[in-house]
């Protein structure tokens, strides 16, 4: 018995390590205010989160049955905006695996002005019966180390230490809680009243492609979804030119403050805020920079930039490479995140950026993680 109960310590310490390297910790772009974390390029602060990073906080997609209803694909796209055809500068020299900035073209899409709602994605729920990832018990065939009471369904949630910290430690401020999921996102004790028109969070990636299929959409792909977030400013650091807050004004919901135990809410946001509730860009789309991470349909590869840029000639629709590979969390395929959230911020993390690049385990979902869809002309 006291084997069987070692070897099970040991388990669950090994998932306790793999969050390390899969969360925040892994990934400072910057450490200021005396807070001991190094920079590191290419780091990804708030992404990467994977359900193989967790103890009983693994999640796994399973088979869901939706209903056949379905949008009609010819019907007039409410609440998307067009977005034209043309070329720019893909990524951005300030991270590591969004180099080197390379030349695209897209075609035209629509594209929704804002992030899928809580009050869209309960009429997708309500219609279909869909049931997301975090919502679900994991499967005991493919955790067999956890006990029963831990196959608990649950996702994962900010929670702040009480003081300041090292940033070496994400575990200190990533929690894992059951019970947490987009109609719960702190925790079983909280609900959406009041919240209809935020930003739907702790979807997984499975989860949005459900809702993209249902809604006759598809996700963007991450050249697609870059494009629209610069609304035609070409080569600038943000979505809205090359200053973080021109004239001292916030553009947009960031954390400012002391991370991760102090946000000072000088954007007038201490958490997530309702969808539009700052300026849009120049094509009139609403938060494409902070608030919560936006999954697009890109797998993920730190090198795939070079790849497609190799020959010099710019890259036309490209879609993601064919496979993925994240050498800080091996053997975990990850999906492409865009935008940052409310936690980016330059003492941490500068994801924020339009050309910057996220990560994430497609299974897994966060607090600070939702999605758009874009549609074909």
């Amino acid at each position: 018995m006291k084997s069987s109960q070692t070897n099970r310590q040991w388990f669950l310490a090994g998932r306790i390590l793999f969050i390390a390297l899969g969360i925040c910790g892994i990934a400072q772009n910057h450490a200021r205010g005396g807070q001991s974390a190094a920079p590191q390029s290419g780091a990804h602060c708030d992404t990467g989160v994977s359900r193989h990073s967790l103890h009983a906080a693994s999640l796994v997609e399973t088979s869901a049955s939706l209903a056949s209803a379905k949008a009609d694909s010819q019907s007039s796209p409410d609440g998307m905006v067009w977005i034209p055809s043309g070329r720019f500068w893909m990524g951005t020299n300030r991270m590591e695996d969004a180099q080197p900035v390379h030349e695209v073209k897209v075609k035209g899409f629509w594209m929704d002005r804002t992030d899928v709602t809580n009050e869209d994605f309960a009429q997708f729920v309500k219609v279909t019966g869909y049931v997301t990832i975090a919502e679900r018990p994991l499967d005991p065939k493919e955790f067999p180390n956890l006990e029963p009471d831990e196959l608990a369904a649950g996702s994962v949630v900010f929670t702040p230490p009480a003081n300041p910290i090292s940033l070496n430690d994400p575990l200190a401020w990533w929690r894992f809680v059951r019970g947490a999921n987009w109609r719960h996102p702190d925790g079983p004790n909280s609900d959406l009243r009041g919240k209809e028109h935020y930003p739907v969070v702790h979807i997984a990636w499975p989860d949005a492609t459900a809702y993209a299929k249902w809604a006759g959409k598809r996700l963007p792909t991450e050249a697609e979804w870059e494009f629209a977030a610069r609304g035609g400013l070409d080569r600038q650091n943000y979505v809205w030119g090359n200053e973080l807050h021109p004239n001292g004004k916030w553009k947009a919901n960031t954390f400012q403050g002391h991370f991760p135990d102090h946000n000072t809410a000088e954007d007038g946001y201490a958490g997530i805020a309702s969808v539009a509730s700052f300026e849009p860009n120049g094509y009139g789309l609403y938060d494409m920079s902070g608030n919560v991470w936006q999954w697009v349909s890109d797998w993920y590869r730190p090198d795939y930039y070079a790849q497609i840029s190799r020959d010099g000639s710019p890259a036309v629709d490209p879609e993601g490479p064919r496979d993925s590979f994240d050498p800080q969390e091996l053997g975990v395929r990850k999906r492409v995140q865009k935008g940052g959230s409310y936690l980016c911020t330059d003492q941490y993390c500068e994801r924020y950026m339009p050309g910057a690049r996220g990560k994430g385990d497609p299974e897994t979902a966060t607090n600070h993680l939702g999605f758009r869809c874009v549609r074909a002309q």
